[in-house]
C-alpha cells in the first residue's frame, strides 16, 4: 500500500507502579491507535522510562536504571510484539536501554504485525546521555522493508544531524520516524526543525512522536514538552508549509495523518525542486574546488 495512517504520540510519563500496570496503558494506547485506523503508532524516545517506577531502585539511580531496563528488554518486547500481532499494526517501540558490552545503547524498535522487530540504535548522544547518564551513540542505520513502505529511524537528536536522515534516504527510506523526548520548548523546536529539514532536504515524510507532561519522580524524564507532527517538503502534493498534522502542545494525545508514499515519488519526479537529486552537487567532493573568496566591507 502506498497510502495509510499513522499515529504519533504525545506520549506521558506516568508513575506506573507494576510491570502489569505499564502493560495495561499499552494496550490501551495501542487499541485507540488501532481504533482510530492506524497502521502504524509511533511512541517516543525514553517513554519506557515510566517503568522504572515499579522499582525503588530504578526509579531513583540513573545508572541502575539502564541495567534495570535493559535486564527486562524481552519482557518488554514482548508485549509490543503480542500487541502488534494482535491489532495487526506496526508499532515503533518507546526506544530503551539495551546493553552492548560494557556500553548502554538507546534503542528504538520497530514491531510488524507478522512477529519480526528490528532495532535502530540513536547514533549522537546529547549532552544528558554521554556527560551524566553513560548513555553510547550506536554504530549502524537500519533501513526497515515494511509491508507498508521504507521506513528510516531518526531518535531526537539524530534528527538534528543531516547526514543520517540521508544515508537512510539513499537507501531508500520514504518515511522518517523521530521519535524524542525534551524537556523544555527550545529542545522540541531544534527537534521539529530537524525533522522538517530532513523531510524538505530529502523530499519524504517524517514524523515526531514527543514526551509530554511533568514526572518530578523520574530523573532522566522529569518535564516534557512537544507535540507530534508530520512533515513534508513544501511542495507538489504537500502542504504549502510542509506540515501536514500538528498536535496540541504538551496535551497526552495520538496524532492521526495520512500519508501517502506514492507522493514522495511524485514530488521527487515533478517538484518544482529537486532536493533529493541535486543534493550531491553540495556534496563535499562537489564543492571542494569551489574557491572562497573574503571581500573586505571594512
Amino acid at each position: 500500500m502506498s497510502a495509510f495512517t499513522i499515529a504519533a504520540a504525545q506520549y506521558p510519563i506516568d508513575e506506573v507502579r507494576s510491570f502489569v500496570e505499564w502493560e495495561d496503558k499499552l494496550a490501551r494506547w495501542v487499541a485507540e491507535a488501532k481504533a482510530g485506523g492506524a497502521s502504524l503508532a509511533l511512541f517516543p524516545e525514553y517513554g519506557i522510562m515510566e517503568l522504572t517506577a515499579a522499582n525503588a531502585k530504578a526509579r531513583d539511580d540513573l545508572a541502575y536504571s539502564l541495567a534495570w531496563l535493559s535486564d527486562h528488554r524481552s519482557d518488554i518486547d514482548a508485549a509490543h510484539e503480542r500487541l502488534a500481532a494482535e491489532h495487526h499494526i506496526h508499532i515503533c517501540a518507546a526506544s530503551c536501554p539495551m546493553r552492548v558490552g560494557d556500553a548502554y545503547h538507546n534503542v528504538a524498535r520497530l514491531f510488524a504485525p507478522n512477529r519480526k522487530m528490528g532495532e535502530q540504535a540513536k547514533i549522537v548522544m546529547t549532552r544528558f546521555e554521554r556527560e551524566i547518564w553513560g548513555v553510547s551513540g550506536g554504530r549502524e542505520l537500519t533501513l526497515f522493508d515494511t509491508a507498508l513502505g521504507k521506513i528510516g529511524i531518526s531518535i531526537c537528536y539524530d534528527s538534528e544531524f543531516p547526514m543520517i536522515a540521508r544515508v537512510l534516504a539513499e537507501a531508500g527510506a520514504k518515511l522518517l520516524l523521530v521519535p524524542s523526548a525534551t524537556d523544555g520548548l527550545t529542545g522540541y523546536w531544534r527537534v521539529r526543525i530537524g525533522a522538517q529539514a530532513r523531510a524538505l532536504e530529502n523530499q519524504f515524510y517524517a514524523v515526531h512522536s514527543p514526551t509530554v507532561g511533568e514526572a518530578p519522580w523520574c530523573p532522566s524524564l522529569d518535564s516534557n514538552r512537544g507535540a507530534a507532527g508530520v512533515y513534508g517538503p513544501p511542495d507538489l502534493g504537500f502542504p504549502d508549509d510542509g506540515v501536514v498534522a500538528l498536535g496540541a502542545l504538551d496535551q497526552p494525545m495520538w496524532l492521526f495523518a495520512e500519508v501517502d508514499l506514492a507522493k514522495v515519488d511524485a514530488v521527487r519526479a515533478e517538484g518544482a525542486v529537486f532536493n533529493q537529486r541535486h543534493w550531491t552537487e553540495q556534496s563535499d567532493d562537489a564543492l571542494a574546488g569551489l574557491p572562497v573568496v573574503t571581500q573586505s566591507l571594512l
